[in-house]
């Protein structure tokens, strides 16, 4: 946290995947390392630290510090030096502090509570030293397309806390739709957004699936098809100035990106000029690409790893914790490695999708 102070109502978590492992020093004297396993830091605390593993193990985010330490006290611990451990377990990364808000941002109920209390560490914002759960929980999605890769990526989206996810698409299911943690067999000939709420909710069950009320916008966008740059949602979503992303799988390749954010990074239709300075036969080739609906792609591998990328780009737009690797970038990944290549597409000079400086001001 770069030494930023700490406010005695913060609410310190010490997420239960930490390990605290107990070691015997010289003389009997006990120490426990508190993470410090694979590549994460820890913090060794010593002497007498085996008396504090209660009190690191009820670092559970409901307790204001000041209350921590209160109750240190009472347990014949000395406030200083627990303020001390704190402030050495913020140091390194293992500690999370949340606000009381973030408790009241999450939903009701022991086992929501428990999904909670494992997404809350990702959510947390390590070098402001605060949590996004609550923008998380107040940001509302919408997914254009039941596809192998929205369908998943939304119920991971839900699952990781974001409060409003939406799919929107006004086909019927066929047995090809079938993925894991997506569509299922038995969806087959059902309504594919109907079938699509059912498996979010499946991940996350007080998610609000409903559609958007008239006159709000979501803050992010997510297109499923194949070739969305021609997809006239995509222009009209650069007029009214929502952010948006692409993720699918083209063939046997998943593709995530580019996020676009209107008026500030380059827009699909960028992209599409690109290719066709790249190859003049480009339009001819697009067109026959979006004459008709592709059909379901991509081995379950591809799809969930292409839903998973794109989370990880949506989270990082949503929870403003970092500039995602796809801003005017799309992330390829091929079989058989699935491993991230990363393309860039800058702004094309025959567009004007982003003022050139100097306008509009």
């Amino acid at each position: 946290m770069d030494g930023a102070p700490v406010s005695d109502t913060a609410h310190p978590l010490l997420p239960a995947t930490v390990p605290l492992l107990r070691l015997a020093g010289p003389g009997g004297t006990d120490t426990v390392q508190v993470g410090g396993v694979d590549s994460s830091d820890g913090l060794l605390v010593t002497p007498g630290a085996g008396e504090l593993t209660a009190l690191l193990r009820g670092l559970d985010g409901r307790r204001a510090q000041r209350t921590v330490l209160t109750e240190a006290a009472r347990a014949g611990h000395d406030p200083a030096a627990v303020t001390a451990l704190l402030d050495g377990l913020r140091s390194t990364g293992l500690l999370v502090d949340l606000e009381a808000a973030d408790l009241l941002a999450a939903d009701a109920g022991p086992a929501a509570a428990a999904r909670t209390r494992a997404e809350l560490p990702a959510a947390a914002d390590r070098a402001a030293g605060r949590s996004r759960w609550r923008p998380r929980r107040a940001a509302a999605v919408v997914v254009e397309g039941a596809s192998r890769v929205g369908v998943p990526f939304a119920a991971v989206l839900a699952a990781s806390g974001v409060g409003r996810v939406s799919v929107r698409d006004d086909g019927l299911t066929t047995a090809a739709d079938a993925v894991v943690g997506g569509l299922g067999a038995a969806d087959e000939g059902r309504p594919r957004a109907v079938a699509a709420a059912d498996a979010v909710r499946r991940a996350s069950p007080l998610t609000d699936l409903r559609p958007l009320p008239a006159g709000s916008g979501p803050d992010l966008v997510v297109l499923t098809r194949p070739w969305a740059a021609s997809d006239p949602l995509a222009a009209q979503l650069g007029r009214q100035g929502v952010p948006h992303l692409v993720a699918t799988v083209r063939g046997e390749t998943g593709v995530v990106g580019p996020l676009v954010v209107p008026g500030v990074t380059s827009c699909l239709r960028c992209a599409d000029l690109h290719r066709r300075d790249a190859d003049p036969r480009w339009p001819a080739l697009a067109a026959q690409l979006t004459a008709e609906d592709a059909p379901p792609a991509g081995a379950t591998v591809t799809c969930l790893m292409t839903a998973v990328t794109a989370a990880v780009q949506a989270l990082a737009h949503l929870d403003g914790t970092g500039a995602p690797v796809t801003l005017g970038a799309t992330v390829e990944l091929r079989a058989p490695d699935l491993l991230p290549r990363i393309r860039t597409w800058p702004v094309h000079p025959d567009c004007d999708c982003v003022p050139a400086p100097g306008e509009g001001t």
